[in-house]
């Protein structure tokens, strides 16, 4: 498998540019713009093979694919305790935990 495949893209409309943008989460200075949606994939993964290539031509260390991380589930998050105060009522009005309606208000974006 090609490296540049183990990426994580985007496309998106971009109305100030008129075009699609194809974008790559681990290169967020990189963007490719193209008036159809393949082809901004398209150019985005191109682009990220030719960086690839000459991270590799310099020695560098490209970074790590975002889906080939290993992530705990774990998170400490910190919020205003005004915030922490309203979630906490939340939770025990629903007889829930707090991680519970945390997990669930995440889940909706």
């Amino acid at each position: 498998m090609d490296r540049a495949d183990l990426y994580t893209y985007r496309v998106l409309w971009s109305s100030e540019d008129d075009e699609f943008v194809g974008l790559v989460a681990e290169f967020p200075s990189l963007s490719h713009l193209a008036t159809e949606r393949h082809a901004a994939l398209e150019g985005i993964v191109g682009l990220v093979r030719e960086v690839l290539q000459d991270m590799e031509t310099s020695g560098e260390m490209p970074p790590e694919p975002l889906a080939q991380k290993q992530y705990s589930g774990e998170l400490r998050l910190r919020m205003p305790p005004a915030m922490h105060k309203k979630l906490a009522i939340e939770a025990a009005e629903e007889k829930t935990s707090l991680n519970a309606v945390i997990v669930r208000r995440l889940a909706a974006f």
